[in-house]
């Protein structure tokens, strides 16, 4: 009985031994498994692209945490937009209201992209501050100007708007650096914010950063500029005034308002006369709003010329879309399928009465005049 006991405590010895070596290969085999479907590194890889390889922010490109940033403004956010209202009536601040609005939704939409095809949580490339700069105007086609240079492999652009020498200058350099994506040798980088142009302070908070940085100024026809304007801020708030009540003093009957932003913006020659205070004329280019729409890889060799980029967007790239009045991308970098800008693009403008335009033309004839002698270019407006 002794000796069958050990017979049996044995067998069953050598039958956990065997069960152990089987669930030891059948671990072994999963594992070979799970790595040769690139599922066994997917926790370290996460991991790493949270903290990066020294747990710096220089090695983490995601946008999302930055957007955070960019959401909460700091006490002075919009102060300088304010500055340019001279009146407390309601309208004006309802239009801040709006402009708040859509910055928001740009963000969020900005937050959802990628600059170029390359992904965003790529590391190769180094972060650098801009080398050129889209800094004007609202409402004169910069969105467009943006998206059409991002088709070309040398430039890489923050999709979002950083509004750096605005209203974030208090938080660094450092901080607008790391906004900027990845760039490798040769390549461009680049952000838009269309405010810069109307802001006092933003010429010389620019040059402090680099006075040989490249600024490109997107105008159109001041009279057609403001009513596209107006016409985005009622879309944000349909009680809104008409718009001779704002542009105009005492309704119909006084002159001009020029502290209302839809007149100022298109003011263009006074704001140029802060820029040349930092800036020679031969850092700017200035883009036609217009040809942008009609001729749109006209205007793209002109740019590409400007940044001393090889030109590679051409007429192939684009085609008109009738329904929505201006050109499209056949087929943007990193898609397969054609794609035109969003649906703020392209918005049907209310009815103007025509006394009330042409009383801003007579108004905007002096300072365009005087802008296309500043520019050495004559775009047409009178």
């Amino acid at each position: 009985m002794g000796c069958g006991g050990c017979r049996v405590r044995l067998n069953f010895g050598k039958v956990l031994s065997k069960v152990s070596v089987f669930l030891t290969m059948v671990l072994i085999f999963t594992y070979f498994f799970y790595c040769l479907t690139g599922l066994c590194d997917s926790a370290p890889r996460t991991l790493y692209s949270q903290q990066g390889a020294d747990g710096g922010d220089d090695n983490v490109d995601d946008r999302s945490q930055v957007l955070v940033d960019l959401r909460s403004p700091p006490p002075h956010h919009f102060g300088a937009q304010r500055q340019l209202h001279k009146r407390t009536a309601s309208p004006d601040a309802l239009q801040v209201d709006a402009e708040q609005q859509l910055q928001q939704q740009q963000y969020d939409q900005g937050s959802k992209k990628e600059t170029n095809s390359i992904p965003v949580s790529n590391t190769y490339g180094t972060k650098k501050l801009p080398n050129a700069i889209i800094i004007g105007v609202k409402k004169g086609g910069t969105r467009a100007l943006l998206e059409f240079l991002r088709i070309h492999p040398d430039v890489r652009a923050f999709g979002a708007e950083p509004h750096f020498f605005d209203r974030f200058y208090d938080r660094g350099l450092e901080w607008y650096r790391n906004l900027m994506p990845r760039t490798l040798d040769g390549q461009i980088t680049m952000e838009k914010t269309p405010s810069y142009f109307v802001t006092k302070e933003a010429p010389s908070r620019l040059c402090t950063m680099n006075c040989h940085t490249k600024l490109i100024v997107v105008v159109r026809d001041p009279v057609t500029r403001a009513v596209s304007d107006y016409t985005q801020t009622l879309t944000k708030n349909p009680g809104l005034p008409s718009f001779q009540s704002l542009a105009l003093k005492n309704s119909s009957t006084g002159p001009v308002d020029s502290t209302w932003s839809a007149v100022r913006i298109g003011l263009y020659a006074k704001h140029l006369e802060n820029w040349l205070q930092y800036f020679p004329l031969s850092h700017f280019l200035f883009v036609s709003g217009e040809r942008l729409v009609s001729d749109p890889a006209g205007e793209m060799g002109r740019v590409q010329d400007f940044l001393g980029l090889k030109r590679v967007i051409s007429d192939k790239h684009f085609y008109f879309n009738q329904t929505k009045g201006f050109p499209c991308l056949k087929k943007p970098e990193g898609s397969s399928r054609p794609r035109c800008l969003g649906k703020s693009k392209g918005r049907p403008h209310p009815q103007i009465p025509s006394e009330v335009l042409q009383r801003l033309r007579d108004f905007y004839r002096p300072f365009n005049q005087r802008f296309y002698q500043m520019s050495g270019q004559d775009f047409g407006w009178d």
